[in-house]
């Protein structure tokens, strides 16, 4: 008679009870084995070796030997494979020991549903397998609020791998750990398998995904100092309101709670809670099951004040006094364990300056629990010198390696220095080309040697995109473009664009090679042929030309450029003006201006009745720069800019300063004669949780040359997002039309919002103007992409050439516009100084940027344009 021993078989069937449980068939072969085993182990030695696994009988005090090995069952796996993981071989005694050991490797491969050992008569082992199914194909049955791909690349089970039921039990719960994930607690998973032909199996998973779970309320006990509802604004985890239904963080996420822990932590030790800790954080679920009751339970401790602040150090070259003027933290202030950080790094980037590479910044802190202060000691010295010995570029699968290391500020071989890693960081993420970009060190081949990893997340930097919006300004905006900054991967930048609006018309082509001939020079060209419509200057411009640019650095934080551009104008202004009330041309000759020819200047008017006369023809508008800028010139141009940027974040910034001067001469040939000066600086930083101050100052002026005078369309109009609270062209000098005698045209008046109408914007030669605003934190995640801003715009716009006043020397031209017998001069120009404020919301909507500014003027001069609301929105599709 033959013993056999079997592992326990897995049967495929719909649906599975996923319970765990040892197969009967394992657990009495184990006890046949151990009962066996105890047998032979109390039996005399001669006995032992008599014990055989076979019907034939062995000689006394000697073992059945297996004289071969055979394997049946299997469709898939080879016979060679199977028997491997026996570890008896032909030849050897068959030990059940050694046997049961084989029967259990075979069963944990996985492979096979059940295995059974048999020893024939004629001494061969026979191996009996079932092999395990193959999935054809894993099915999601239910999830609508979860994306396939967020479950699948969390299960084991996929196609052409091999089915086990600890496989699918496994899955079951990594899928009911997704949805706790995005809040649904209440998520049950129901696996089935449905046998096919040739062994194989589709595995099919019912979800039924359940309500969100919400958080109903957020409780604090034992916080004295901060009330409940301040500390719950410290919490990323918020309470569930009908108002958040974008917000994944009103979901419970028992993952959140422990960094929730640490945002308290955090909070505390901003504001002198040294001791803080949190003693417990229990979420417990709602009866319904529906939402959770979070409760923190604090002990805060107490308020630390600063004690004494020293820096030490034993570098001969720094003096302790200077370090000390630079440490963001003064005796007598509430402790605050961010600033220690920030005064380690600030010291750590003023050695660096200073050409310390290397240098080890440390705090200690000792505490005075009787009055209450913590004294801060930073000790300096200098640090074990560490070497670069490989940078290594990783996630770029498009950008070419060297447009990466031409960014980075410090090679192999050079000394580690903090301070230039992140710059290096800053500048790569200047480059738009990578969602992310992370630097770190590890360790090299030796203690004096680190290798620094730079990786990168690449994002889409191409875009073809048919747009249409509406402004305040435009009125309807169409705009068709198609751009690539990372050309090829090698940091090129390429833009076609054309665009139609109520004010413009025009398509440009652009490109920019940023390091050209492999060297630190930007090089680029660009064509252009554009419309123009200054609505508020009367004129029409078409433009039609080409530039030539180069760039280059000045310094780590400096950049130069070069400019030239060619442009052919051609400045019309076709207005006319009419005179329906006379019937003799000969009364409107006195009206023109000298020179003009009546006989082509005055024609009939279509409607038969009266006559018409172009606008500038006429002796009250040749004095204006709007008419003496009509006709055709050619500009030749080279200027040239510098910049000096130290900004954190070219995109979001919240400390570092920009500046920015350029200029422009105008009469390297062509017609045009004028020099353009313009310069601007800015400065952000960080006031306290999220608040933002940034300053801007700029200014501008613009003279003539060998007798020329600024034409009006080189002019600076200010107004609309450039000084806000006025118009487009709205602050500045202003011509305020007169009454045109015998015509049916009225002069300037005051319109039904009180303010001066019928005028024309002339542009300024000077502009100076300032910004103070404050970017707000608010209670939105940063993925809504909302922002918002209170600022204070002022300044001043005005000078105007003398030719453009010469109207004002005629008395009878001066004008009264809103009838009160005060007569005024046509042309006005102040340089009175102008203030707005107001509040600025943008929003990076599905459909496109959105821009609210809503402002008011405080102080203006009667002929400026105001406007309270302006709004942009747009979209690609």
């Amino acid at each position: 008679m033959s013993v056999f021993l079997r592992a326990g078989k897995i049967v495929v069937g719909a649906p599975l009870r996923l319970t765990a449980r040892l197969s009967a068939g394992l657990l009495a072969a184990a006890a046949v084995l151990a009962g066996a085993a105890a047998a032979q182990s109390s039996a005399p030695p001669a006995a032992q070796a008599g014990a055989s696994l076979g019907g034939q009988a062995s000689a006394p005090g000697q073992a059945q030997v297996i004289r071969g090995i055979a394997v049946q069952g299997n469709e898939r796996i080879e016979s060679r494979t199977v028997a491997s993981y026996l570890v008896v071989q032909p030849g050897q005694y068959a030990d059940p020991e050694l046997l049961d050991l084989g029967v259990k490797t075979l069963f944990n491969t996985g492979l096979f549903s059940d295995v059974t050992l048999t020893m024939r008569d004629d001494g061969v082992l026979l191996i009996d397998v079932d092999e395990n199914p193959i999935v054809n194909r894993v099915i999601l049955e239910g999830n609508k609020r979860v994306k396939e791909d967020k479950i699948t690349e969390e299960i084991q089970l996929t196609a052409r791998s091999v089915f086990t039921r600890s496989k699918a039990q496994s899955d079951v719960q990594r899928i009911i750990e997704v949805y706790r994930r995005t809040g649904r607690f209440a998520a049950t998973v129901t696996p089935k398998v449905t046998p096919l032909e040739q062994n194989r199996v589709d595995v099919i998973y019912e979800i039924d995904e359940g309500p969100k779970t919400g958080v109903a309320k957020v409780n604090f006990i034992g916080n004295e100092a901060f009330s409940s509802s301040e500390l719950r604004g410290v919490l990323l985890t918020k309470e569930s309101r009908w108002w958040r239904f974008f917000s994944s963080n009103a979901n419970y996420d028992p993952d959140r709670l422990e960094y929730e822990r640490d945002l308290l932590r955090q909070f505390y030790a901003r504001n002198g809670y040294a001791d803080f800790q949190v003693v417990s954080a229990i979420a417990e679920l709602t009866p319904d099951r529906k939402d959770f009751f979070i409760t923190f339970t604090v002990d805060e401790g107490e308020q630390y004040t600063v004690g004494d602040v020293r820096v030490k150090t034993t570098l001969d070259r720094l003096d302790e006094g200077s370090l000390e003027a630079i440490v963001p933290i003064r005796s007598g202030q509430t402790f605050n364990g961010d600033k220690v950080k920030d005064a380690t790094e600030s010291i750590t980037f003023a050695t660096g300056a200073l050409g310390y590479a290397f240098v080890d910044v440390r705090s200690r802190l000792d505490r005075n629990p009787d009055a209450k202060t913590v004294d801060v000691t930073l000790q300096v010295n200098e640090g074990p010198r560490v070497y670069v010995e490989r940078i290594n570029i990783k996630g770029n699968t498009r950008t070419l390696d060297k447009v990466i290391r031409r960014e980075i500020r410090i090679a192999e071989g050079d000394a580690f220095n903090r301070v230039l890693v992140d710059r290096s960081k800053a500048r790569l993420r200047a480059l738009q080309y990578f969602g992310e970009v992370e630097i770190e060190e590890k360790p090299g081949s030796a203690p004096d040697r680190t290798e620094v990893d730079v990786s990168v997340t690449e994002q889409s930097t191409g875009s073809f995109s048919v747009g249409v919006g509406v402004s305040s300004t435009e009125n309807f905006i169409v705009d068709f473009s198609i751009e690539e900054r990372n050309l090829l991967g090698r940091g090129q930048f390429l833009r076609l664009r054309a665009q139609a609006s109520s004010r413009t018309r025009q398509i440009d082509l652009r490109f920019t090679q940023p390091y050209f001939l492999d060297r630190n020079l930007a090089a680029g060209f660009s064509l252009f042929n554009t419309r123009t419509d200054f609505i508020e200057v009367g004129i029409v411009r078409n433009r039609i030309g080409f530039g030539l640019n180069a760039g280059f650095q000045v310094s780590e934080y400096g950049r130069g450029s070069l400019q030239y551009q060619f442009a052919r104008d051609n400045i019309t202004f076709d207005q006319i003006t009419p005179f329906a009330g006379i019937t003799d041309p000969a009364e409107i000759e006195p009206l023109l201006a000298p020179g003009i020819d009546p006989a082509i200047a005055i024609q009939p008017l279509a409607s038969g009745v009266g006559f018409g006369v172009a606008s500038c023809d006429l002796l009250v508008n040749s004095f204006s720069s709007t008419c003496t800028s009509r006709g055709r010139f050619i500009t030749s141009l080279l200027g040239y800019s510098l910049s000096f940027d130290t900004r954190d974040n070219p995109i979001d910034p919240t400390r570092g300063w920009r500046v920015n001067v350029s200029q422009a001469f105008a009469g390297v040939g062509g017609d045009v004669n004028y020099l353009r000066s313009e310069g601007s600086i800015a400065y952000h930083k960080r006031i306290f949780r999220g608040f933002v101050f940034r300053t801007r100052f700029r200014g501008g002026y613009v003279t003539g040359y060998n007798g020329d005078d600024v034409r009006v369309q080189d002019r600076f109009f200010e107004g609309a997002s450039t000084f806000r609270g006025f118009e487009v062209a709205g602050v500045g000098p202003r011509f305020i039309t007169p009454p045109q005698p015998g015509s049916g045209v009225g002069g300037a008046f005051i319109d039904r919002n009180g303010q001066l109408a019928g005028t024309q914007a002339l542009g300024a030669k000077v502009y100076a103007i300032g910004t103070a605003e404050i970017r707000l934190p608010l209670p939105l995640p940063p993925e809504y992409g909302i922002r918002a801003a209170i600022f204070s715009d002022f300044g001043t716009v005005g000078l105007v050439d003398e030719r453009d006043k010469e109207i004002n020397d005629f008395v009878n031209l001066f004008v009264d516009p809103d009838g009160d017998g005060i007569f005024v001069e046509p042309v006005q120009d102040d340089l009175s100084i102008r203030i707005s404020a107001g509040v600025s919301v943008s929003w990076d909507s599905p459909f496109g940027p959105v821009r609210f500014d809503i402002a008011e003027v405080f102080r203006k001069e009667f002929y400026d344009r105001t406007e309270g609301f302006r709004f942009s929105a747009g979209t690609n599709f």
